[in-house]
């Protein structure tokens, strides 16, 4: 069960994170490509200018690229939180004389609890992706 939930989880990671590419960040990367293209076209500045004329041509899909990364993180770290707000009411009711039969409906508690958690997360990914894309649009 856990592993079908982290495939869930993947996959929904993954193709919000093709979708905002497709969208967003190759045409970035497209823009900073020709940009550089046409910082290398100059004849007259120094090797130090075209790098740095390059670098300037780099920073916008930089900055994209470590937001997109930093909001991905906070999602993951929200999900396992949750999860581990499930290990936890768990773990707070084993004790020392807890039977296997107890251990086993604990057991199975967690497992609902994080299934709960990674379908309230998948839930969230439309708004989450949504947030993304309005911010690289309106910084592009």
């Amino acid at each position: 069960m856990a592993e079908q939930a982290q495939s869930r989880i993947q996959e929904s990671m993954t193709s919000l994170v093709n979708d905002l590419d497709k969208s967003f960040l190759r045409i970035i990367q497209r823009d900073m490509h020709r940009c550089a293209a046409e910082c290398c076209d100059q004849k007259e500045p120094s090797v130090d200018q075209v790098h740095s004329c390059i670098e300037r041509c780099s920073a916008p899909l930089h900055g994209a690229q470590s937001y997109v990364q930093n909001e991905l993180q906070q999602f993951q770290e929200r999900l396992q939180r949750c999860v581990l707000m499930c290990q936890d009411r768990v773990k707070d009711r084993v004790t020392a004389n807890t039977s296997e039969a107890q251990v086993n409906v604990y057991k199975a508690e967690f497992e609902a609890c994080a299934m709960s958690c990674v379908d309230d997360h998948i839930q969230l990914m439309p708004s989450t992706k949504r947030r993304i894309a309005d911010t690289l649009a309106k910084n592009t």
